[in-house]
């Protein structure tokens, strides 16, 4: 079984070790554009086999959260330009992950644009605004005939990332974002080709990403899925159901040759090998939400042959060289909840690397 520290190949890029990045939102892109601090902190961490992106909108209306970026204006394609520069002067890789939030957002966030999901159900919970938390809105169920338009969203953010330098894009199709939305029986009560059955619900994913891959190349396109996650009320209960869904999302798109699959669950699941067959490629495996993936439980994911490379989120936060720590057993610098959201350098690029 491979090592953590072998390379990888992933169509067109060779990663020079098996540790990816996992994309984590961190809500310091003042005016939705990536400044000084995230070309700091995205060159920080380069030595990563592959990073990933924190969650980026691919227009204003996709836009959940505060201060996170986009891919859709020219201010922030040049932001991106800086941070893809930097990442490969440093010998990275770096895969913008597009998200739209669709029902996760709220109107004060995105400047009042209205909110969009597959059905007029709101999330539950809250959003946090800059009046402070308020309660999610009740979205406008697109149209059937609207949803083209919404999948040209993604397409001119991928051909966006690329222009500005990076090396490809993730569709975020998990966490209760849009597709995941569509995906999931508890956030799409539609009657249209886009819901009802599992075949349908899985069609605005397929399609998004289909176009996604004919529009910057297959080869530069990965996908990401939390199969019954049951987050933000994208619940998905019925296990036969959910398998069919997932089972349809993923032979949808595996003729189409993508980079990687990337799926946030536990890997020895018999439905994300079950994915992983269907998908016939790099399976990438995050092994939890919230919670910290060591080296040991990396490793034994690779040599239990559960996945090709496993991504790591908190310690990557707080470790910026965290494959060399991990290669040679130094002390790991331990994350800081405090700074995840928001703020400046404190907990974002001040974490020491072991040269420092």
């Amino acid at each position: 079984m491979p090592d953590l520290f072998d390379a990888l190949t992933v169509q067109s890029w060779e990663l020079p070790n098996r540790l990816v990045m996992a994309p984590l939102t961190r809500n310091r892109a003042e005016g939705t554009v990536p400044g000084d601090l995230a070309v700091e902190y995205y060159a920080q961490r380069a030595s990563a086999g592959l990073i990933i992106t924190e969650g980026s909108q691919p227009s204003a209306r996709g836009q959940g959260y505060l201060n996170t970026p986009g891919f859709h204006s020219p201010e922030q394609l040049a932001g991106w330009r800086r941070v893809a520069d930097a990442v490969h002067a440093n010998g990275g890789r770096i895969v913008a992950q597009l998200m739209h939030a669709g029902r996760i957002s709220h109107p004060d966030n995105t400047g009042g644009q209205e909110i969009i999901a597959p059905s007029a159900l709101a999330a539950p919970d809250e959003m946090f605004t800059a009046d402070g938390p308020k309660p999610f809105p009740v979205p406008r169920e697109i149209a059937t005939d609207e949803i083209p338009a919404v999948i040209d969203e993604y397409v001119t953010a991928a051909r966006n990332a690329i222009e500005a330098g990076l090396d490809g894009v993730e569709v975020h199709a998990a966490n209760g974002y849009l597709i995941h939305q569509f995906l999931a029986p508890g956030s799409n009560e539609r009657s249209d080709e886009y819901g009802g059955s599992p075949a349908d619900r899985a069609r605005f994913g397929i399609e998004v990403t289909r176009a996604v891959a004919e529009a910057i190349g297959a080869e530069r396109v990965g996908i990401r899925i939390s199969p019954a996650h049951n987050i933000q009320g994208a619940t998905e209960t019925d296990e036969a159901d959910t398998a069919a869904t997932y089972t349809a999302l993923i032979e949808g798109i595996a003729p189409l040759g993508l980079a990687y699959l990337s799926v946030l669950a536990e890997p020895s699941d018999e439905l994300v090998q079950q994915l992983r067959a269907s998908f016939g490629g790099v399976l990438i495996a995050n092994d939890g939400f919230g919670r910290i993936t060591t080296r040991e439980k990396a490793q034994a994911i690779l040599d239990q042959d559960l996945a090709d490379a496993v991504a790591v989120g908190r310690l990557f936060l707080a470790n910026p060289d965290l494959p060399k720590r991990w290669e040679t057993g130094a002390e790991l610098n331990q994350p800081d909840e405090a700074t995840f959201y928001g703020g400046g350098a404190e907990g974002y690029t001040d974490y020491p690397t072991l040269a420092s």
